[in-house]
């Protein structure tokens, strides 16, 4: 194997890693700054310029509290489920394209880690093990409201799971490839799959927001409920992996809605970009492209944060398994309908 060309991934996952964790040390400061907007105050504005740098002290804290253990037999799984939770949060970023490639120094750089042919199975995948982290941390943690809240996001995510899945079937039925970079090319222009898809956008967002365990779906740390759910237990930085590993996933989800649904780093002008302002710029503005959509979901998750309340869990239930799954069957029998009536239509001549 080239030793160029696994410098280049070493380097490209490197930089991969560094962002995401960026983002979610961000996130935290942008939720703060979302929810005091739309609470009418100031939110965060003492450490550094408006209240910048208020990331950077929030985890210096965090690595000076004093390590708390409770009194569990289960010590060692009561440091491994944060390990877990954070651990699976960033291996999904391996298979995104995060842009089509730069020519560099004589050479393509090609803007994905690896690239798959069964990407979004991957994806899927890594972020069933997610749960595990949860549900280990809540059960070593020898506490009642712990185990509740690991029991309740354990079978929200099972359920949820289930109409993401179904969701995500129709999609690769309309574009023949489980790869994330094919379905990304196929969205050239304004060949957005959510303009082609939009019941299956609507379904797939909905899950994503039972999946990060957001509001309206976070029953798992209901503090009217559980005290805190199943970090109640943890301090320092354990505690710190859970947070961060919520926001990366956060920012992973959008990430991956921004790739299926709205083209990823694609956008209008993009193939008049590539003749005439070069390749490297061209992509370069496509990366950006990603980007600013990615923010886009982000802000309209903390949004529905701080606007709508949280669902009762026999709510969260009924819409998992007797609206969301039904709809997606439906929705990939209307999809199996349409292929097939164009193929018909394509050996009929017309």
């Amino acid at each position: 194997m080239d030793s160029t060309f696994v410098i280049e991934k070493g380097v490209f996952i490197v930089v991969i890693f560094a962002l995401t964790m960026l983002m979610a040390m961000y996130s935290t400061w942008a939720e703060r700054k979302v929810a005091a907007f739309l609470q009418d105050r100031v939110g965060p504005n003492r450490a550094g310029w408006g209240g910048l740098l208020q990331p950077l002290a929030d985890g210096g804290k965090l690595f000076a509290k004093e390590e708390f253990f409770p009194n569990t037999p289960n010590r060692f799984l009561f440091v491994v489920g944060p390990a877990i939770a954070m651990s699976t949060a960033l291996m999904t970023s391996a298979v995104i394209p995060w842009g089509d490639k730069l020519h560099l120094f004589g050479r393509d750089i090609l803007l994905q880690a690896t690239d798959v042919n069964i990407a979004v199975l991957y994806v899927f995948g890594v972020v069933s093990l997610g749960v595990y982290g949860i549900m280990i941390g809540g059960w070593a943690s020898n506490n009642k409201f712990s185990l509740m809240g690991a029991i309740r996001a354990a079978s929200q995510m099972v359920s949820y799971e289930v109409a993401m899945g179904l969701s995500i079937i129709a999609l690769t039925m309309m574009t023949g490839t489980l790869s994330l970079k094919e379905i990304s090319i196929q969205q050239s222009e304004w060949h957005w799959n959510v303009l082609y898809q939009p019941l299956t956008f609507l379904i797939f967002l909905i899950c994503s927001f039972a999946e990060l365990n957001r509001t309206p779906f976070d029953l798992a740390e209901c503090e009217s409920e559980l005290i805190g759910g199943y970090h109640t237990e943890y301090s320092s930085m354990k505690m710190g992996f859970y947070l961060f590993a919520e926001y990366a996933n956060m920012f992973i989800s959008s990430t991956i809605m921004a790739v299926l649904f709205f083209g990823g780093y694609n956008y209008p002008g993009m193939s008049w970009a590539v003749e005439n302002l070069g390749v490297n710029i061209a992509n370069v503005i496509g990366m950006a492209a990603l980007f600013i959509k990615i923010c886009g979901f982000i802000f309209f998750i903390m949004w529905i944060r701080w606007t709508i309340p949280r669902f009762r869990y026999d709510q969260l239930m009924h819409l998992g398994w007797r609206i969301l799954i039904p709809l997606a069957i439906v929705n990939i029998m209307i999809t199996g309908v349409v292929i097939l009536r164009s193929e018909i239509a394509v050996y009929l001549g017309f």
